[in-house]
């Protein structure tokens, strides 16, 4: 059981980092306070982000996994191919140590699959109550490959917005992970490095933009895109790549699919010409059978609208509110 003396910089944090971080991370030099990196070649990329969950093992994956795809996949959707990351775990005092040992394992086992080397991290220990279990921050550095220019700012009327997969699949998961509302179902989370798709797409000159639509969904990635390209974006309800699991918890639940989550997604704008290549070349991929062009890039006033399957028309707007907390 992890103790506030596991975070103290003594003898029960360092044994906690040599026998259980650096084993299952490989490589991680412990002795020292900064990692050295080997050159890079080309344009080197930063990212870093936060993540909780509840619970902290799901189906389909975990805290661990969920960390490192989330890095991984924000460089992914941006051209870049990650090389090296850090981790942050900041543990709740009391702790189970065998928990711990297993996410640590899974984040070891999931930078591997994913060719990510873990080069520096840190422990912190929260006092009993102020923290959720474990919470980890994960900065990453990757560089940039081979393809077009990519901003949302390169994004005109005329082009076509694409769904590498099903959506929504990780939030609905949660949500039946959390065991709340008496409901059960055998839906996993999507949790997967979209590095594959990434590069696939990478192959397609007239690509725009590519996004993960993680909190908020594709309708939140569809309100960056409209406002940024002072453009309408209209999505095809019709279209939407949904599984019936998903349709039927939220239909349930009251909670509206595109705006959940997913961690093995991403969302792209790619000119007309080259968008029906693109779908069949992410069909063509493990993962991809689902891959659709759900909507489109209009002139027109600013703000995303779906065309329902009956024809009308609804506004999706930007979240206000955090409708689950502790999703990712």
């Amino acid at each position: 059981m992890i103790t506030l003396g596991h975070g103290n910089g003594g003898r029960l944090m360092r044994e906690l980092i040599r026998d259980v971080f650096a084993r299952h991370f490989g490589g991680l030099d412990s002795a020292v306070d900064a990692a050295v990196l080997p050159g890079l070649a080309g344009e080197v990329l930063f990212t870093t982000d936060g993540f909780i969950v509840d619970p902290l093992e799901f189906p389909g994956g975990d805290i661990g996994t969920l960390a490192v795809h989330g890095v991984v996949n924000d460089l992914a959707v941006s051209g870049a191919k990650t090389r090296f990351i850090s981790v942050t775990f900041l543990i709740e005092e009391g702790f189970e140590m065998a928990r711990l040992e297993r996410i640590a394992a899974s984040l070891g086992r999931t930078a591997r699959d994913c060719d990510v080397a873990i080069v520096a991290g840190d422990t912190k220990v929260l006092p009993r109550g102020q923290g959720g279990g474990v919470y980890l921050s994960v900065s990453g550095i990757g560089t940039r490959l081979a393809g077009p220019a990519l901003g949302i700012g390169r994004v005109q009327p005329g082009d076509l917005i694409l769904a590498s997969g099903t959506l929504g699949d990780h939030g609905a998961a949660i949500l039946l992970a959390r065991h709340e509302f008496g409901l059960s179902g055998n839906l996993a989370s999507d949790c997967a490095s979209v590095a594959p798709f990434t590069c696939a797409a990478a192959a397609f000159g007239g690509l725009r933009f590519m996004r993960d639509p993680t909190r908020g969904g594709v309708a939140t990635v569809a309100n960056e895109i409209c406002q940024a390209a002072k453009c309408r974006v209209m999505l095809e309800e019709s279209a939407l790549p949904l599984k019936e699991e998903v349709r039927g918890v939220c239909d349930l639940l009251g909670y509206d699919p595109l705006y959940m989550a997913c961690e093995g997604r991403v969302v792209a704008v790619a000119a007309a010409d080259d968008a029906v290549g693109l779908r069949d070349a992410w069909r063509g991929l493990p993962g991809g059978l689902d891959a659709a062009i759900i909507g489109r890039v209009e002139a027109g006033p600013a703000r995303v609208v779906l065309r329902t399957a009956l024809g009308g028309e609804r506004i999706l707007d930007e979240l206000e509110d955090d409708p689950l907390p502790r999703i990712c």
